[in-house]
């Protein structure tokens, strides 16, 4: 699902796109304490380490290994080196039952995010369910984009392993729907509304 698979992560810092998506996700996962959190695409592992550092019980997998290895430094028994295009949990994670899967500024990157959600399906137990965050685009962003002249750098083609979808708040909530996930819930992150960076998009089984 993704061939490009390791940002050369180098310090254990927080990007960011944490100012802006920490705050709503963490007030997402305060109602649901208890449950068994798994976040794929990690990263350097800052924000899962935040997470557990609040009480959350959260595992983190990501592709870059050196992603993996800077998050183990802080907690060694939650990291994992995963590669999506297996379709399979590692194997210290298989037999875990996660309640939520938290996936941040991931599926934007993926080749076949349909995949990817069956993937997120067949992890989820009973009433699972999934927490998106994806860069936001709508139409008054799209205008802005381009009256600006910045509509070529927004979607550039010279970042190696970059963006390669582009998604809606409709597109992404169809393809939640399509794959079985209802009780669909949006929030826009970042700047002005409809001019937003981010949004979180979820869905429960």
């Amino acid at each position: 699902m993704t061939a490009y698979k390791d940002y050369g992560f180098r310090s254990a810092r927080w990007s960011c796109i944490h100012a802006y998506l920490l705050r709503p996700i963490v007030n997402k996962l305060n109602t649901r304490n208890g449950r068994k959190i798994l976040d794929i695409g990690c990263g350097n592992g800052w924000m899962t380490n935040h997470l557990i550092a609040l009480g959350f019980d959260v595992y983190g997998t990501d592709a870059s290994e050196s992603g993996i290895a800077i998050a183990r430094q802080t907690n060694p028994d939650r990291f994992f080196v995963q590669d999506l295009t297996q379709n399979v949990l590692p194997p210290a994670l298989r037999d875990l039952p996660f309640d939520t899967i938290l996936s941040t500024e991931v599926i934007e990157h993926l080749y076949d995010p349909r995949e990817y959600l069956d993937f997120c399906k067949r992890i989820l137990g009973p009433e699972g369910e999934i927490i998106l965050s994806t860069p936001y685009h709508g139409y008054l962003k799209n205008i802005a984009l381009s009256m600006s002249g910045q509509m070529d750098k927004h979607f550039t083609a010279l970042w190696d392993g970059g963006h390669i979808k582009f998604w809606s708040r409709q597109t992404l909530t169809h393809l939640l729907e399509e794959k079985g996930f209802g009780q669909i819930g949006f929030m826009g992150c970042g700047r002005l509304p409809y001019m937003w960076k981010s949004m979180i998009v979820t869905g429960k089984l």
